[in-house]
C-alpha cells in the first residue's frame, strides 16, 4: 500500500502493510474529529436526553417547581482542554515513536492482544479510544443539579456507551477479527454470522455450548429424590453418603431468579454433594419458572412456600427445627421469613439461618438500585402485562450490563467478530438457564425493597396481613457477603448485621456473587475473613478481621456444628423416599426442566 513518494516504516504491519506518514497524518486527523464529535454528543445527550428524565420528585412536591439543570462552565473547559491536549500528546507519539505513552492503559484486556500495538493504525485506534472514552466519562462531573443517583446513573450510562463502542467491538477496527477473516478465507465471518443470527432467534447473547450439559447427567447429579411439590415450588430429598448425619436437617432455599442448580453444578463444584458428604440431611426447594398460572404470585407466596417446606421437613424427620439457607434475593423473603415466624411465635421452627450474599437493607445495593425508577418499573410492567410474567432474558440483560465489558462484548467478540465455537463452561451454561418471573411480584420486589427500602422499616412490610420487623429477628444467623460482589455489595449485605438482634456472624468470602459462594475446599482458591470481634461498619470489619486462605465452607460447618452437635443413624425417612414422603421422581426433577 506505501506509495514510492512517501516515506515508509521499516517494519511492516501485523496486517501486512504499513501506512505512510501522510496516511498517519490523515487517519489521525479523522480520528481526531471523531473524538471531537463523541465527546460532543456525549456531553449534548448528558445534558437534553438523560437529565431531564430524572427530575427530583421531592422538590417538586414540596412546590419548589421543576429542576434546572446545567453545567459547570469552568469543569467543562477544564474536561476539554485535557481532552485537546492529550490528543496533541497522542498525535506527537506517533509521529515521534520516542514519545513515552501514558500509563495504565496497558491494563485494559480488551486491547492485549499484541496486534493492538504492532501495527500503527490499530495502536492509533486503541489509544484514540481509550483517550475519548476516559474524557466522556470525567465529563460527567461537570454536569450540575444532579442527585447522587442521579449522577450514577449518568455515569453507568456513559461507561455502559463508551463500552459499547469500542473498537474492539467492529470487524473493521479489531485486527484479531481482520486477520482471523483472511486466514480462514471469510469462514469465520461466515461463522459469526451463524452465531449472531442464532441468538436473534433466541433473543439471548449465547455464552456456552448449549448442547454439552444435561441436567441429571452432566449437572444437578447429586443423587435424591423430589419428595414434595406445590405450584410454586419441588423439594427435593438428597441421599446421604455417611451412616450418621445432624439431627437437625439444612433447607437450601436458592433465588428464584436463577435455577436451583447453581448450588450443584458438577461433584467437584457441588455445595449440595459437599454438604451431604459433611453429614448433614440435605433438602432443595426448586422453584417453578413462572406462566400464567403464576401471574398473581407476590411475596406471601414465597414467604409461605419457604414455611411450608420448613414445616415438611420438621413433620417427616421428626425433628423440632430445621437449618435453613437463602441465596441472594431468597435471602432477602427468608428474612421476611423469619420475621414473620417471631411474630407469630414460631421462630424456634428454624436453629440456623445462613445468608448467601443477601441483602435486606437497600440503601447501599450498589449499580442494580440504577435501574429501579419509576420509568423503568412502568416500562418492566408494560413488558409483562400481556402475560403475568416477565420473561428472564429480560432479567439476564440486566445482570450481563451490569459487567457489559466481560458478559456482553466480550462474546460479542469471541461469537460474532471472530466466529470461535463456544466453549462447554457449566457456569456459563447455568448464567444462560433463564427463568421467569411472577410481575406483580417482581414490581413489588424491586419497588418495595430497591426502590423505597421498606423491609427495614418496622411495619413497613405485611406478610399474611400481618406488619412484620425483622430488627425483632433473633434466629442465629451466618451471613457470606462477597468482595468483588456487583450484584450484592458487601456493604449492603454487611447492613443484616445492623438489623437483627440475634447472634450474627459476618464472614467476608473472595470473588463475586457467584464463585465466592461456589467456592469447594478442594479448589484450593480465594480467601475468607471472620472477626470474633464487633465491628460498628465493614471498614472496621476489615481492619480487625483475620484472613483465612481457601474455601469459606469448613468455616460454616463448624458453626453449624456448634450449633447442633446430635447425630442420628441414617434409616427410614433419612432415606429420600422412605419415610411418609414418597418420591415423586428423582432429582433434579420437572420443575427445573420448564421454560
Amino acid at each position: 500500500m506505501a506509495g514510492k513518494d512517501h516515506a515508509t516504516s521499516d517494519t511492516p504491519g501485523a496486517l501486512g502493510f504499513t501506512p505512510t506518514l501522510d496516511e498517519l497524518q490523515h487517519w489521525t486527523g479523522v480520528i481526531g474529529r471523531a473524538q471531537q464529535l463523541l465527546l460532543e454528543y456525549g456531553t449534548r445527550k448528558a445534558t437534553q436526553t438523560a437529565v431531564p428524565a430524572m427530575p427530583d420528585l421531592s422538590r417538586l412536591m414540596s412546590g419548589a417547581g421543576p429542576m434546572h439543570f446545567g453545567i459547570d462552565t469552568q469543569a467543562l473547559i477544564d474536561v476539554q482542554a485535557d481532552f485537546w491536549k492529550d490528543s496533541l500528546s497522542l498525535w506527537q507519539r506517533f509521529l515521534n515513536p520516542e514519545t513515552p505513552a501514558p500509563a495504565g492503559h496497558d491494563e485494559d484486556r480488551r486491547f492485549a492482544a499484541p496486534q493492538w500495538r504492532d501495527h500503527p493504525l490499530f495502536d492509533l485506534i486503541r489509544q484514540s479510544y481509550q483517550l475519548v472514552s476516559g474524557h466522556m466519562l470525567r465529563s460527567v462531573e461537570a454536569v450540575e443539579g444532579l442527585t447522587d443517583k442521579q449522577r450514577e446513573q449518568l455515569r453507568f450510562a456513559t461507561r455502559a456507551f463508551t463500552e459499547a463502542l469500542s473498537p474492539a467491538n467492529f470487524t473493521l477496527t479489531n485486527p484479531l477479527a481482520l486477520e482471523k477473516i483472511a486466514a480462514t478465507r471469510g469462514e469465520s465471518l461466515l461463522k459469526g454470522l451463524e452465531h449472531l443470527l442464532a441468538d436473534l432467534d433466541r433473543g439471548q447473547l449465547t455464552h456456552s455450548d448449549r448442547s454439552a450439559f444435561q441436567l441429571g447427567k452432566d449437572i444437578a447429579t447429586t443423587p435424591g429424590k423430589v419428595i414434595h411439590e406445590t405450584p410454586l415450588y419441588q423439594l427435593i430429598h438428597y441421599a446421604p453418603t455417611t451412616p450418621d448425619v445432624a439431627k437437625t436437617p439444612l433447607i437450601i432455599f436458592p433465588p428464584w431468579i436463577n435455577r436451583f442448580y447453581i448450588l450443584d453444578l458438577n461433584p467437584k463444584k457441588s455445595f449440595v454433594r459437599w454438604a451431604v458428604e459433611q453429614g448433614l440431611s440435605v433438602f432443595m426447594v426448586s422453584w417453578k419458572s413462572a406462566d400464567e398460572s403464576l401471574a398473581g404470585i407476590t411475596l406471601d407466596d414465597y414467604v409461605a412456600a419457604q414455611i411450608d417446606a420448613i414445616d415438611t421437613v420438621r413433620a417427616l424427620l421428626s425433628v423440632e427445627a430445621a437449618h435453613v439457607v437463602g441465596y441472594c434475593v431468597a435471602g432477602t423473603t427468608l428474612a421476611a421469613t423469619l420475621a414473620l415466624l417471631e411474630s407469630r411465635g414460631e421462630a424456634a421452627k428454624v436453629a440456623t439461618a445462613t445468608f448467601f450474599t443477601a441483602q435486606v437493607d437497600f440503601s447501599a445495593a450498589g449499580d442494580l438500585s440504577l435501574f429501579v425508577d419509576d420509568t423503568q418499573l412502568d416500562m418492566l410492567a408494560n413488558l409483562s402485562a400481556d402475560k403475568g410474567y416477565l420473561d428472564g432474558r429480560y432479567m439476564a440483560v440486566t445482570f450481563n450490563l451490569l459487567r457489559g465489558r466481560d458478559l456482553i462484548w466480550n462474546y460479542v467478540v469471541q461469537n460474532y467478530l471472530l466466529g470461535e465455537e463456544y466453549p462447554a463452561f457449566d457456569l456459563l451454561h447455568w448464567n444462560g438457564d433463564t427463568t421467569n418471573l411472577p410481575a406483580a411480584w417482581h414490581q413489588a420486589y424491586l419497588r418495595d425493597f430497591y426502590r423505597d427500602n421498606l423491609l427495614v422499616r418496622p411495619g413497613g412490610i405485611r406478610v399474611a396481613d400481618m406488619p412484620i420487623d425483622i430488627g425483632k429477628v433473633k434466629t442465629p444467623s451466618y451471613v457470606q457477603a462477597g468482595r468483588e460482589d456487583h450484584i450484592a455489595p458487601p456493604e449492603s449485605v454487611w447492613k443484616i448485621t445492623e438489623h437483627f438482634a440475634g447472634e450474627v456472624k459476618f464472614v467476608l468470602a473472595g470473588s463475586g456473587h457467584i464463585a465466592g459462594v461456589v467456592n469447594p475446599p478442594a479448589a484450593g482458591k480465594y480467601q475468607y475473613w471472620t472477626s470474633d470481634k464487633a465491628a460498628a461498619s465493614l471498614s472496621d470489619f476489615a481492619a480487625q478481621a483475620r484472613e483465612t486462605k481457601g474455601s469459606w465452607w469448613p468455616d460454616w460447618r463448624g458453626w453449624i456444628a456448634a450449633h447442633d452437635g446430635e447425630t442420628v443413624p441414617v434409616k427410614g425417612a433419612r432415606i429420600p423416599g422412605k419415610g411418609k414422603r414418597k418420591a415423586i421422581e428423582d432429582a433434579p426433577g420437572r420443575y427445573v426442566t420448564l421454560p
